[in-house]
């Protein structure tokens, strides 16, 4: 992994502006890749306002990965309870990293997000490779292990 890489946690609304342009790639990227299988997604249009109400209430973690100062990536990680159990549980909302900086600083942005998440308590995360299923490889070394799969009618 090549210096100058750096990581964050910070609120959504104090890096939407600087994030927006990376938001869009991922949502085109996953766009495409689902479309290929014959499954349209909407338009990228994002319920700030309600993005905003989670990150500003605590349950959504917005992670940043940048490189000399600029963002290549970013995961933004929900909290919750499990309804089951009680357990303090993580959902991935989103993980990315642009194309350019995939270069193994993704296993560091996700050890990370690993690391705040235990220091929380959290007792798993709960992941979905939507955009690249190769990520999936990288999960897996990482000890995350394969327990679902997800399936998408379009109605």
């Amino acid at each position: 992994m090549r210096e100058g890489y750096s990581f964050s946690i910070q609120k959504l609304r104090d890096v939407y502006d600087e994030l927006e342009p990376l938001f869009r790639e991922h949502y085109a990227e996953m766009r495409q890749r689902l479309a290929g299988q014959g499954i349209e997604i909407s338009p990228y249009k994002p319920r700030l306002d309600q993005y905003y109400v989670a990150s500003d209430g605590g349950w959504l973690l917005t992670f940043v990965l940048r490189f000399d100062g600029k963002p290549c990536g970013y995961s933004q990680i929900y909290l919750t309870n499990d309804m089951h159990n009680g357990d303090y549980i993580a959902q991935e909302d989103t993980i990315f990293v642009t194309k350019a900086h995939r270069n193994g600083v993704g296993r560091k942005l996700a050890r990370f997000v690993l690391d705040h998440l235990k220091s929380l308590g959290a007792k798993r995360l709960c992941v979905t490779a939507a955009t690249d299923v190769r990520a999936t490889i990288l999960w897996k070394r990482m000890g995350f292990k394969e327990a679902a799969v997800q399936m998408i009618y379009t109605l």
